[in-house]
This record gives C-alpha cells, sequence and structure tokens, in this order.
C-alpha cells in the first residue's frame, strides 16, 4: 500500500467514527455503520468526498437535498439543513461550483438566513447562480406526489447536476408512504424529492445519500440489515397501519450514516478537505455555531420540537467539538504527510493493512 492509501484508509476511518459517535448509547448507529461500511467497501466519508472530487467540476451544478418536516409541529428540522448549506460553501469553496439547495418551503427562513452565514449569494433563479460567483440556488420542491416528476423533468432541464447529495432528506417506502422515527404517516407533510433522486440516478448521475435511521431517500442500500435490526422499519412494524415499515424504497449508489446525517455530511466534508489539501473547505468550530443558531432563530427545530440550537437533540457542546476533532484530524494529516513519511514506510513493510483486507469486522478496504 502507499502512503496515501494507508493514511485515507485510517483518515477515513476516524472521521467515519467520529460521525458515528453513540452519545445516547441504543447503538442504532453502529449497526447502520457496519452495513454501510460493507456496503461501500472503505470508509464511507472517503469515499463519497473521493467521488464527489472526482466528478465535480468548476461551474457545475450539485443539488443538495433536504428537509425533514416534523409533526405536530409541521416545522423542518436542523438536521439536514445545517450541515447541506455547509456542504454548499464547501462546493463553492473546493471547485466553484453552483449548488442548488433542494427542499420543502419550511426551509425558506432558513436558507435565506444561513446563506448569509456562510457567506454566498443566494438565488431562486439559477440563470442568476449561472452568473454571479459565490453563490448558490434553492428550489422549494412540491409535496404534490402528482406534480413532482413534470417539476424534476423542468429542473433537470434547466440546470442538470453533475452530482446530487441527499442530506435526511424523507423518502417513501415501498408503498409510497413517509413515516418519521416512530413509524407515524408524515406523507402530507413531506416534498416528493424520490422523484428528482430517481430520475438523477437513472441518468447516471453521481449520487451520494446521507442517513441516520433508514427512512432517508437512498437507504434501501441497506434495506436488509433495516427490516432486521431497525425498529418499525420492517414490513408491518410502522405505526400508521400501512404495513410496509419506515424503510425506504429508493437505494443509493453510495451512502453514509451517521448517529446524526450532519455528522456524516461534516465527515465527507472532512475527507473532502484532505483529498484536496485546503482545509478551509471544512468549516470552523465557530461557524458550525452561528449556522446552527440561527437555523434555531429562524425556526428550525430539534427533533423533540425545541427551537433550540440543537441537532437531533445534541446542543452546541456536542456539535462544536465534533467538528473540532474532524478539523484537527485532517490539519494534522495534512501538516505531518513528509514528518511520517518513514513511520508510513515501516508500516506498510510489515504488512498489517494487507494482511487485514479479508477482514469480517469492516476495518479494512484501500480507496484507490
Amino acid at each position: 500500500m502507499t502512503q496515501e492509501e494507508i493514511t485515507l484508509l485510517n483518515l477515513g476511518q476516524s472521521l467515519d467514527d467520529l460521525a458515528n459517535l453513540d452519545p445516547r448509547g441504543y447503538g442504532v448507529c453502529k449497526i447502520l455503520y457496519r452495513a454501510s461500511r460493507e456496503y461501500t467497501g472503505c470508509p464511507t466519508s472517503v469515499n463519497a468526498a473521493k467521488k464527489l472530487a472526482d466528478t465535480v467540476k468548476e461551474g457545475d451544478f450539485v443539488y443538495v437535498m433536504t428537509g425533514f418536516v416534523l409533526r405536530p409541529y409541521k416545522k423542518a428540522e436542523t438536521d439536514g439543513i445545517v450541515s447541506s448549506m455547509l456542504l454548499c460553501r464547501a462546493l463553492v469553496k473546493a471547485f466553484g461550483a453552483r449548488p442548488v439547495i433542494i427542499c420543502p418551503e419550511e426551509n425558506r427562513k432558513a436558507v435565506e438566513n444561513l446563506s448569509a452565514c456562510i457567506g454566498l449569494h443566494l438565488f431562486e433563479d439559477l440563470d442568476a447562480l449561472r452568473e454571479i460567483p459565490a453563490s448558490m440556488g434553492v428550489v422549494y420542491f412540491t409535496k404534490d406526489a402528482s406534480r413532482a416528476e413534470d417539476m424534476a423533468d423542468a429542473l433537470i432541464s434547466d440546470a442538470a447536476p453533475s452530482a446530487v447529495v441527499s442530506i435526511e432528506c424523507p423518502g417513501a417506502n415501498k408503498k409510497g408512504v413517509y413515516h418519521n422515527a416512530v413509524g407515524l404517516d408524515v406523507t402530507p407533510l413531506e416534498a416528493k424529492q424520490d422523484a428528482l433522486f430517481e430520475k438523477l440516478k437513472g441518468m447516471g448521475v453521481l449520487n451520494i445519500a446521507i442517513g441516520d435511521l433508514g427512512n432517508e431517500i437512498g437507504m434501501a442500500s441497506i434495506s436488509d440489515t433495516l427490516e432486521k435490526y431497525i425498529p418499525y422499519a420492517g414490513e408491518g412494524r410502522c405505526l400508521c397501519g400501512c404495513g410496509g415499515g419506515i424503510a425506504v424504497s429508493s437505494a443509493a449508489d453510495n451512502i453514509i450514516t451517521a448517529t446524526v446525517s450532519d455528522w456524516g455530511c461534516y465527515a465527507m466534508m472532512a475527507a473532502l478537505s484532505y483529498i484536496l489539501g485546503d482545509i478551509d473547505i471544512m468549516h470552523t468550530p465557530e461557524l458550525e455555531k452561528e449556522v446552527l443558531v440561527s437555523a434555531a432563530r429562524s425556526g428550525m427545530i430539534d427533533m423533540y420540537g425545541w427551537t433550540i440550537p440543537a441537532i437531533d437533540g445534541f446542543g452546541l457542546e456536542i456539535n462544536m467539538p465534533i467538528t473540532a476533532l474532524m478539523r484537527e484530524t485532517v490539519k494534522s494529516a495534512l501538516s505531518l504527510k513528509e514528518k511520517c513519511r518513514t513511520w508510513f514506510e515501516k508500516v506498510d513493510e510489515l504488512g498489517y493493512f494487507e494482511d487485514t483486507s479479508g477482514r469480517k469486522d469492516g476495518a479494512a478496504g484501500v480507496i484507490s
């Protein structure tokens, strides 16, 4: 193995581990991660980041899909929108891309306020996005299933993307029903973005899905694990009576699972910072705080319904350190490349990572 292969393997695993820190201790993130790691064949953060680095070029449109609306509040949650906006910033910094947030109307105020936090101009007119640098677009997607196909076609015709990333974006099960985490029907609340994701995947567009439970677009890639081990996911286990369970029907080519979907996206951005050699692609803990506070002040709610700066019940006290740890991990890997070169050579000589290529615990996997 080369030094770069060893670094990507172990740095990626560190970032994945941080994204799957389990403060609750109930293990769902570990169950999902084992399946997603096996599906990907290497650290999920590095896999997705490398695919973006190999695909996205200057001026390319990239769709970023998000926006889970929670009952009974009928408001969108912080998880998803926070990292989606930060990913837009990263895409502009990394590639000079033209990111477009695709989300429900409930995210409007947050998108408008957070775009100012991340320093990007915001346009609903995608023609303007083509002309203005340091900018991003937004499309508020329909909740009417009968209109979703036509809206997806029109959007693709207007601004076809080179990649699509879905982050904590609700997906329908095999019966067309959208569920919340405890198996209740939220179909009327959710934008029908599955239609857009499936069309892009069918066109061969690079697709990445990030989720933390299995009711998010793309997570059918690990459907066996969802249906066997995740509460409410298997057929007949949801509480709404549809009989289909919360597990979605859409499968992504590339997936990331995490304790919190936003953390999975942070890991991908951190990996992208390493691959492109620019730590500023990854946001700072200070910007994490500013964006999360702004999201809460814009009416976004955490998993438990509070309008506070928290994601899935985790406040600034944990979101800022996770951001810092990921960022500092990448900084160390970048700064110590030459100083530690001999150590990489010695490790490679002894063949540990070659010997473990067949391990079943998901610890191995080379990124070429």
